[in-house]
């Protein structure tokens, strides 16, 4: 009895993190993080630091020129103030915000004080599945791993 309640503590210590969304982050200039097939990469996403955050996958156009932004929205709200007001499933223009920049005067313009160097921006967000901010719509439920590992670790055990 006494080696099933450690077991079972040891196994709680483990997924301390079961319930936290996973969502691939990555910035535009790390190699890969425009449309690409993540699965085949082998990269399974980070969890966000919040409980109920939402994966965000930010487009921002200009011209040709095409950016995107994977991460966890908990990260974006830090540093962007355009995220729009609706956060449920689905992709939405971002939110224009008067007071950026107000009170400066400066006139090198590669600074985007005013944050108006794209033409549009894009914020997608989802959060009923986890690493769904990628660019293909297939993911390996978590739970489901964590149960096959549990009972195969319970197996092992108590087989003899």
């Amino acid at each position: 009895m006494a080696r099933q309640i450690i077991l079972s503590f040891a196994l709680l210590s483990i997924i301390h993190h079961g319930y936290a969304l996973m969502c691939y982050q990555c910035a535009p200039s790390m190699p890969g993080c425009n449309e690409f097939n993540w699965r085949g990469m082998g990269y399974l996403g980070s969890s966000c630091p919040e409980s109920d955050d939402v994966c965000v996958k930010l487009i921002e156009r200009k011209g040709a020129n095409i950016q995107i932004t994977r991460s966890c929205l908990s990260t974006l709200e830090a540093i962007r103030t355009d995220v729009p007001a609706d956060r449920y499933e689905g992709c939405r223009p971002a939110s224009l915000d008067i007071r950026l920049g107000n009170y400066v005067n400066n006139s090198i313009k590669e600074y985007d004080i005013h944050r108006n160097y794209f033409d549009e921006t894009t914020w997608c967000f989802c959060f009923l599945d986890h690493r769904c901010n990628g660019s293909s719509s297939i993911s390996v439920p978590m739970i489901g791993i964590v149960t096959v590992a549990i009972w195969s670790t319970f197996k092992i055990m108590f087989s003899n």
